[in-house]
Parts: structure tokens; C-alpha cells; sequence
């Protein structure tokens, strides 16, 4: 259930959506006054939209109330934003589109890369889209399973990317790698993201081939960059099946300062007494929550954002097996408290320099009772820096030098054993973005790290070329270098260890309209030096995987309609740990399809959505019977579906949404556990289905001076 819908909803309910409706019109023009045809203009962060047609002339109704910005694109010329007032009357605007020589209407290096609401390259995900995918339950990494080269993977907690394991993708957020991006790991349970997709306003999602800024993460990265100041204060109450939640963001000093405070707490006892659970939960998930947020505006170009957040859960599950047979029921009980706090800093300095700084601490804690008799305790501690210089040069090439700094800490223990280590880590990187013509760049880079744990240094070239081959497609070139350190268990081992790597070869074609987007991405990845357990712990092992991947999405063919399609082939072996030769790992599925879509009916303000996720059947090898080929598990079929209606209460925007999960009861098996006695138990969903139903409402003004 922590994939339930509940975020989704706190999440929409910041969007000051109102009951009333307002006609918007007017013309789109270029700089001579000629109609813009196609152009797109829409409330920022809202349903409510339309194009300009034949003549430029555009006309739409909103549902919002007061100040709104409304947003016009077009590809080849700048992306404008005016601030409009929605009071019923009708509001008629001309706008004049500047034509730019930038990442608009230039090539971009796009090999391994979805970017998401940057403004200056491909949209692709926006928040609002982020958590009105159906099945996502308002998770950035459930939506982010719809995009091309992701695995569904029903029993493990994580984002498996192209053949990759969970730990082969590293979250960043303004920069700095976060330890524990999830709620805390639980068997058989995956577990959802713990940050809001309202918390951004860019996020990248790489596949392969990313940036030398960011490194620790074999196959993927997912980049996150936190929200600026916000257009004005608001407060957010919620009431749910599974519990409540209240935030206020006061923004002050002429709006040069916001400070947020959060807090919510979701207990799932009411719940699971109605919809029956896979597992019996002798203490279902109950957790709280607290968050601060300071964005300060120190200058017209520089900018100080703070984070805070603390969380504490509880859970005791009990498993119909246990580690020593398969009969014996297993139960697995966790307290945790997790903080997490960052802090950066941006600032233009010497007309073409851009200073970034940040800083974070993360602190995650697990005590942990097996079978009531039994404890264990789980320590993970991140402190960590990180400074980049950026320049300009000319219209559209820039460089970029940066150093960063971690120093981790791991400590584990069980009955009377402790195990601990400490590293200091530390990573330089030069990279730069050449514009050889408008239609030819090259990105060209190297990161050079060292582990004092390992004793060991790496330097890691990653390089990418793109050619624009139309005004509305371009191919894509990449090859890097990734190196990451082995899993922290095995860093206790007193065997010695060197850094994990994957070398990737990727080639992209796209094409983009405003309205249409389609991606297609071959890729080969190779892995070195994997850790291997039989005979001996050593990093002996190796692998490959390759594959195709394919996205289309369509926000023009329907009418008030969204749709995207991924689909994903993979190939992929490897020989590490106990694996006795090279085999296809238990998190890897060769097809991979899914199909999302959104409809909106403006006149009833209703959205409805559906996701159907399709996986051929994966390969499980038994430690304890290792013959080939293993243990197969059926096809992966869900289909999920989700509708929000929006309106007032008390002249405050309200919404009343409701979700069901895998609607259709498929009783998908997910994976297998061997125990000694070599006989493998089925792993199935942790329900057969999950529902969802709250309101939410939004109390929001403008307040552009201290009260």
C-alpha cells in the first residue's frame, strides 16, 4: 500500500485550481506581427490549455481564481510567461514570440537523457504529470517507471535501469546524492519514494551516459533541482484513508523570502481491516512526518534554499516463510527515523561565471526485531559538499569545474557483532558543452575519484555528440565511464575490493514537435571488476547488457487527451556474486511495455487516467540448485486507474480523487525465496488490489509584504 494514492492527491491540492470559470483568448505572433501556429499556451501547473490555430487566435476556459501565469511555447522561438488575472470577466492578451538562437532551436546532447520541465530543453515530465499518472500513487519513481529502459520489479525497492541492479541508480537533489531516497527497506514490500515531485522544477533521468558532475551510480542517474520561491502563500489541509496532512508556506519581506512548514501523519490500521493484505500485519505501517523549507532571493540573480525533513515509521509483517524453511511463518518488525537536510546556493558572478554550492547531511537509523526474539540495528550516515563553477561562452558553449566531497558512514550489527566503516570520498570533474555549429555539439568531460576505503582512484572520460538533422529531430552519440563502490555489506569484508564499472555505448534519435514526442535509443553496457562471493569475495565478476528502447507521446491526436508509450527490450547476463556462470538476473525482463493516458473534461472539471504496465516473465536462480536456465515467473499484468474532481468548499479549492490498483485482481507473482531445503516460495503483491479515496483543499492569497 505505500504505493497507494494518497500523494497524488496532497500533491494536486497545491494547484490553486477554483470553481469559477474565466475565458482566456487572444493572438500569438512572431516579432513582425505574423500569426504563431501551434503555439502552446496553458495556466502554469494546471489542466487548463489550448493552441493557437490557423490565424494565431487561441481561446480556452480556467477554472483558476486570481493571479495566474500564463505560459506560451513554441519550438524556434523564446518561451514566454504573463501574469494574468482570472475573475470571471474575460481577459484578451496578444503575444509577441521572440525567435532565439539557443537549446530551443539548436541541437542538445540527448543520448541517455529524459529531461523534465526545463524550459530550455525537451519537457517530458512535468510534476503535475508526475503525480497524476495512475499506479504512480504520486511517487516521482512510479511515474519514472513508465519511461523506457525501467523494470518492473514487484518484490524490491528501487529503480532497476537497463540491466542494472537498484544500486546502480543514485538520486541527486540540487547536486548532492541522497542515501535514502526511499522509505525504509522492508522483504518483499516495495518500498515508494519519500519526496514530493512538488519539491522540484527540473528533473532529469538519465539511462546511461549522464554528466561527469555526478558520479557513484553504474547505469543511472535521477537529477532533481528544488523549487524556487513560491507565487504566493498558501496553506494545504488533507484528509485521507490512510491519514492527514497539513502545510502553510508564508511568503514575505516583498517576496523575496518563503518559509514552508510541513507535517502529516498516515496510519494504514483502517485500511488494511477493509482490503485484505497479502501478508498479516501485526503492526500495519504507521509514519509521521515534519518538514522546513527557507528560500531566500539574495540577489536578482542569486539564490539560498534550505531543507529539512524528519521522518519516523513503524512496521511488523509477518511472512508465511522464514530464512531457515519454507513453512515457518517469518516476522520481520522496524522502527526508523530518517533525516534529511541540504542546503545551496547559486549566484552569477563576473558577468559569464555561475557560482553552485551545496551542502547535505543525511542520517537513517533502523532497529530492527526478527521473529520478536531477535535484533538487529542498520546506521547510515551522509555528510557531503559540493562546488561548481560554470561559464558561458559565446551564445550557447559553456565549462564547467567542480569538486565534491562525501564522507560516508556504515555501521550494522546483530546479536553481539558489529561491523563498521567509515570513507572519505572525494571527486573533481571538468566538462564542456561545444557548439561546433548550431546543429553540431559535443559535450567532452573526465572525473577523477578517490575512495580511501578502497585506496584506490579512478578516472572516469565520458564524451557525447548530437547533430540536429531537421528543425525538429537530431541523432545522438554517447560513451562513458562508471564507476561505483561494491554494496556496503561487502566493504566490511577484509578482502580487498575495487571500484565497480560500467562502460555504456548509446545511440539516440528523436524528434519533437510542440505537441508530439518520439525517442528511439540503442545501448551497450559492459560491467568490470563485480563483486563475486564463491570461491571468495573478490570483484572478479563481469556482465553486459544491451537493448532498445522506444517512447511516443502524444498531447495533440485527442483532444483534451495525454498519452504516452514506452516499450523496452533487454538482453543482458552477467556472472557475480553466487552465480556459478553468466546468467540473467532476477530483476531483468526482456520486454517491457507501458502505455499511460489522461483525459480531462474541462466543463465537469474531471481528470481521469489509466496505466497498463505489461513484463515478460523473469529468470530466478536457485543459490541451492543452481541448474540452468532457473525458475521462471509468469507475465507481469496491471492495469491501474485514477479520476480527480475538483471544486470548492467554503469558496476554497477543493479536490475529491479516488484510485484503484491493478483493477482487474490479477494475482501477480513477483518473484520467488529458496531457502535450504531448495524448494522456492512464490512471492506475490502485497494486495491483490489497492484503493485510494480523499479530499483536499488549498487555502492560498497573495502577500507580498511582512504582516
Amino acid at each position: 500500500m505505500k504505493r497507494c494514492f494518497a500523494t497524488i492527491l496532497i500533491l494536486l491540492a497545491w494547484l490553486n485550481l477554483a470553481f469559477s470559470q474565466t475565458n482566456i483568448k487572444g493572438k500569438v505572433t512572431d516579432q513582425k506581427g505574423l500569426a504563431i501556429v501551434g503555439a502552446n499556451i496553458y495556466i502554469k501547473d494546471s489542466y487548463d490549455g489550448g493552441s493557437s490555430d490557423e490565424n494565431g487566435n487561441f481561446n480556452f476556459i480556467t477554472s483558476e481564481t486570481d493571479s495566474q501565469i500564463l505560459e506560451i511555447s513554441y519550438v524556434g522561438f523564446e518561451s514566454a510567461e504573463e501574469k494574468i488575472y482570472c475573475t470571471s470577466h474575460p481577459v484578451e492578451i496578444t503575444i509577441k514570440l521572440k525567435p532565439v538562437v539557443n537549446e530551443l532551436n539548436a541541437v542538445v546532447v540527448s543520448a541517455g537523457a529524459f529531461e523534465a520541465s526545463d524550459t530550455k530543453r525537451i519537457t517530458i515530465l512535468r510534476p503535475l504529470d508526475i503525480v497524476t499518472t495512475a499506479g504512480a500513487g504520486g511517487d516521482i519513481y512510479g511515474a519514472i517507471q513508465t519511461l523506457p529502459g525501467t523494470q518492473h520489479v514487484g518484490n524490491e525497492t528501487g529503480l532497476f535501469v537497463r540491466g542494472g541492479d537498484a544500486s546502480e541508480t543514485k538520486t541527486f537533489i540540487d547536486g548532492v546524492a541522497v542515501e535514502n531516497p526511499y522509505f525504509t527497506d522492508v522483504p518483499d514490500i516495495p518500498q515508494r519514494g519519500r519526496f514530493s515531485p512538488f519539491l522540484f522544477k527540473g528533473t532529469i533521468f538519465s539511462t546511461g551516459g549522464y554528466s561527469v558532475q555526478y558520479g557513484g551510480a553504474m547505469s543511472s542517474a535521477l537529477i532533481l533541482e528544488s523549487q524556487d520561491l513560491p507565487d504566493r502563500t498558501t496553506t494545504n489541509i488533507s484528509i485521507m484513508s490512510v491519514g492527514v496532512g497539513i502545510g502553510h508556506d508564508h511568503l514575505f519581506n516583498n517576496k523575496k523570502t518563503s518559509l514552508g512548514a510541513y507535517a502529516s501523519y498516515v496510519n494504514l490500521l483502517p485500511y488494511y481491516a477493509l482490503v485484505p493484505q497479502t501478508y498479516d500485519y501485526g503492526k500495519p505501517p504507521e509514519s509521521g512526518s515534519g518538514s522546513l523549507i527557507f528560500r531566500q532571493k539574495t540577489s536578482k540573480t542569486g539564490i539560498l534554499k534550505a531543507f529539512i525533513n524528519f521522518s519516523p515509521t513503524k512496521i511488523e509483517v509477518t511472512y508465511p516463510y522464514s530464512v531457515d524453511t519454507s513453512t515457518q511463518n517469518f516476522t520481520y518488525g522496524d522502527k526508523n527515523k530518517n533525516l534529511f537536510a541540504n542546503a545551496s546556493y547559486q549566484e552569477l558572478f563576473a558577468k559569464h561565471w555561475t557560482i553552485f554550492t551545496s551542502l547535505s547531511y543525511s542520517r537513517n537509523h533502523d532497529d530492527i526485531l526478527l521473529n520478536k526474539t531477535d535484533s538487529a540495528t542498520s546506521l547510515t550516515s551522509l555528510a557531503q559538499g559540493r562546488v561548481t563553477l560554470s561559464r558561458s561562452v559565446g551564445s550557447l558553449s559553456s565549462v564547467r569545474l567542480g569538486l565534491e566531497l562525501q564522507h560516508p558512514h556504515y555501521e550494522d550489527s546483530f546479536d553481539q557483532y558489529t561491523s563498521k566503516a567509515d570513507d572519505d570520498y572525494s571527486a573533481e570533474y571538468a566538462e564542456g558543452d561545444i557548439y561546433i555549429t548550431q546543429k553540431l555539439v559535443a559535450r567532452v568531460g573526465a572525473r577523477l575519484e578517490y575512495s580511501s576505503l578502497l585506496n584506490e582512484g579512478n578516472l572516469a572520460p565520458r564524451a557525447s555528440i548530437a547533430y540536429k538533422t531537421g528543425e525538429l529531430s537530431q541523432v545522438s552519440f554517447a560513451y562513458g565511464q562508471f564507476y561505483q563502490e561494491p554494496d556496503r555489506f561487502f566493504l566490511y569484508s577484509a578482502d580487498p575490493l575495487t571500484f565497480e564499472h560500467a562502460d555504456h555505448y548509446i545511440i539516440n534519435y528523436q524528434t519533437v514537435s510542440n505537441n508530439r514526442t518520439f525517442r528511439v535509443e540503442a545501448y551497450y553496457k559492459t560491467y568490470h571488476d563485480l563483486v563475486k562471493t564463491i570461491p571468495d569475495t573478490a570483484s572478479t565478476g563481469n556482465g553486459y547488457a544491451k537493448g532498445v528502447d522506444v517512447f511516443y507521446r502524444d498531447k495533440k491526436s485527442i483532444k483534451h487527451a495525454d498519452f504516452w508509450i514506452s516499450y523496452s527490450y533487454l538482453d543482458t547476463k552477467r556472472n557475480y556474486l553466487y552465480f556459478p556462470e553468466s546468467f540473467t538476473p532476477s530483476f531483468a525482463a526482456k520486454h517491457t511495455l507501458s502505455v499511460v493516458y489522461k483525459q480531462s473534461i474541462p466543463k465537469i472539471n474531471v481528470s481521469v487516467g489509466a496505466t497498463y504496465v505489461f513484463a515478460t516473465g523473469r529468470t530466478f536462480l536457485n543459490p541451492y540448485d543452481p541448474v540452468l536456465p532457473g525458475d521462471k515467473i509468469p507475465d507481469y499484468n496491471n492495469l491501474s486507474l485514477s479520476a480527480s474532481y475538483l471544486t470548492s468548499i467554503f469558496q476554497n479549492f477543493t479536490v475529491i480523487a479516488v484510485g484503484v490498483g491493478n483493477v482487474l485482481g490479477i494475482n501477480n507473482l513477483v518473484g520467488y525465496r529458496y531457502f535450504t531445503d531448495a524448494n522456492p516460495v512464490e512471492v506475490k503483491m502485497p494486495a491483490l488490489r489497492s484503493y485510494f479515496i480523499g479530499l483536499f483543499m488549498t487555502i492560498g492569497e497573495d502577500r507580498g509584504d511582512d504582516e
